[in-house]
C-alpha cells in the first residue's frame, strides 16, 4: 500500500496529491510517469510525475478529475493509501545540454512542464515558460515557475489576467525578438502542441512533445497508447512519451483521442452517480474513464 501524505485543490478542477513511494521518489525524472490502481476493483491509470522528493520518499501528482478514477481519487484524503502505484515508467525527456529553452503548458499540461522547466533552470539552462489556460481562476504554478525560470508568460483564453492569446502567439513573439531558442518543449491539448510544432519548424527549433494518449498497461503490451511518429508506430509508454514535435501525426492522434469517447462518459457518469448516492468512493472498473496526464 502507498499511503497518501497530503491532497490539496489547486482549483476547482485540479488536485495536487502527495504518495508516499520511496524507491519510485529516489529514480524518477521528468516526463516519466506512474500507473496507479486505488484499490482492487479498480482501473489502472497512468499519470505523470509533477514533483518528488527523494529524501521525504513522496512523489507528487496533479489530476483534473474527468474520469471514474480520477473522480475517486479526487475524494480520498490524507491518510488513505493506493494500492498500487508503479514506475518510474517511461523516458526521462532528454533536456540535457540545452542553454536557452521554452517550455510551454497548455491548462493541466503545465503540471508536468513544470518539473522539467525546474530541472533546466537548475542546470544553469535559460528558460522562458508560456503557459495557456481558459482563464485568471485556472492558472496553475505560477508562483512555482517565477522561482524557476528566467521569464514566465502566462495567457488566458478570455484575458481575464489581463494577457489574452494563444500560447503560439506569445512563442512567436519571442522568436520574433530573438530569443534563439534551441529546445522548446510542449506539453499539453494535442492541437496546441500541433501550432507550437508548426511555429517552430521554419526556424529549424528543436521542439519535443509530450504525447499523452490513451494507456492501459504502460509497458507496451496493449498497444493501446501507439503514437505515428514520422513513417512509423511507437508506444508512448515505452518509446516516450515525449517525441519530436516535427515528425509526430498530430491528426492521427486526435482521431486516435477521441475513439473511446461515450466509453470515457458512461464511466464518468457512473461514478458520479454513485458518489452522490453513496457518499463515498465508487467502483467503475469496466469503462475507461482517464486518460494519461499530469
Amino acid at each position: 500500500m502507498y499511503p497518501i501524505e497530503r491532497v490539496e485543490a489547486l482549483n476547482p478542477e485540479v488536485t495536487r496529491m502527495v504518495v508516499r513511494a520511496p524507491e519510485i521518489a529516489k529514480k524518477i525524472k521528468p516526463g516519466q510517469f506512474i500507473m496507479l490502481r486505488i484499490d482492487e476493483h479498480g482501473e489502472r491509470i497512468p499519470l505523470t510525475m509533477n514533483d518528488c522528493d527523494a529524501q521525504a520518499g513522496t512523489v507528487t501528482i496533479v489530476f483534473q478529475a474527468v474520469g471514474a478514477t480520477t473522480m475517486r481519487l479526487a475524494n480520498m484524503k490524507a491518510g488513505d493509501a493506493l494500492l498500487d502505484f508503479v514506475g518510474p515508467l517511461g523516458n526521462p525527456t532528454e533536456l540535457a545540454g540545452a542553454r536557452r529553452a521554452c517550455v510551454i503548458g497548455g491548462g493541466l499540461g503545465t503540471a508536468i512542464a513544470y518539473p522539467q522547466a525546474k530541472w533546466l533552470y537548475e542546470q544553469g539552462c535559460e528558460v522562458d515558460v508560456i503557459t495557456g489556460f481558459r482563464n485568471a481562476d485556472l492558472i496553475l504554478f505560477e508562483d512555482e515557475i517565477n522561482a524557476s525560470s528566467t521569464r514566465q508568460i502566462v495567457m488566458t483564453d478570455d484575458g481575464s489576467n489581463g494577457n489574452k492569446g494563444l500560447v503560439t502567439q506569445a512563442l512567436q513573439q519571442r522568436i520574433d525578438e530573438g530569443a534563439n531558442y534551441d529546445l522548446v518543449l510542449a506539453v499539453g491539448p494535442v492541437i496546441m502542441m500541433k501550432f507550437v510544432a508548426a511555429t517552430t519548424k521554419p526556424y529549424g527549433i528543436k521542439t519535443l512533445v509530450s504525447m499523452n494518449p490513451l494507456m492501459i498497461d504502460g509497458t507496451g503490451m496493449c498497444g493501446g497508447c501507439r503514437v505515428k511518429v514520422g513513417d512509423e508506430y511507437l508506444h508512448a509508454c515505452v518509446d516516450g512519451p515525449d517525441f519530436d514535435g516535427h515528425l509526430v501525426d498530430f491528426d492521427d492522434a486526435m482521431r486516435r483521442g477521441v475513439m473511446y469517447r461515450s466509453f470515457e462518459s458512461a464511466a464518468r457518469d457512473a461514478a458520479a452517480g454513485r458518489i452522490a448516492s453513496e457518499g463515498r468512493d465508487c467502483g467503475c472498473a469496466s469503462a475507461r474513464g482517464d486518460r494519461k496526464g499530469a
